[in-house]
């Protein structure tokens, strides 16, 4: 289980694990975004440091039309466990972006009034290969 917190609008935050090529480590806090139909996203030049591996270009729908991104194969930690998945990178993406594919591995729990968030681990269907 992977406790979060609420932001001072409602949105959901949690804290996942960034691993580098050389498997170094980054907490970053990552905002859950449930119209975000991917795994991740993150700004390009974040991307660019952690030296992820560059699979391809892929076009999205975004709220501002259609975008073209780059994808890297990312490896990050969720509740302690390892995911290797792509990561779609932008300029213009502000924070860190848990999209709703995790909500296949994890059960979202909120409770708003108690000010209770977290995920959970499900017998779901494990993510699919990046690349």
């Amino acid at each position: 289980m992977i406790q979060g917190s609420f932001g001072d609008k409602g949105q959901i935050y949690f804290d996942v694990e960034l691993i580098d090529e050389d498997g170094l480590t980054l907490t970053v806090e990552a905002m859950l975004d449930t119209g975000f139909t991917e795994l991740l996203a993150m700004n390009k030049q974040d991307v660019e440091s952690l030296d992820w591996r560059f699979l391809r270009q892929h076009k999205l729908r975004t709220a501002q039309g259609e975008e073209l991104f780059d994808v890297y194969l990312a490896k990050v930690a969720i509740s302690g466990q390892e995911f290797q998945v792509p990561v779609f990178a932008g300029r213009e993406i502000q924070e860190v972006l848990l999209g709703s594919q995790w909500l296949k591995v994890f059960t979202l729990v909120a409770n708003y009034g108690k000010g209770e968030v977290y995920l959970e681990r499900t017998l779901a269907e494990e993510l699919a290969s990046a690349d």
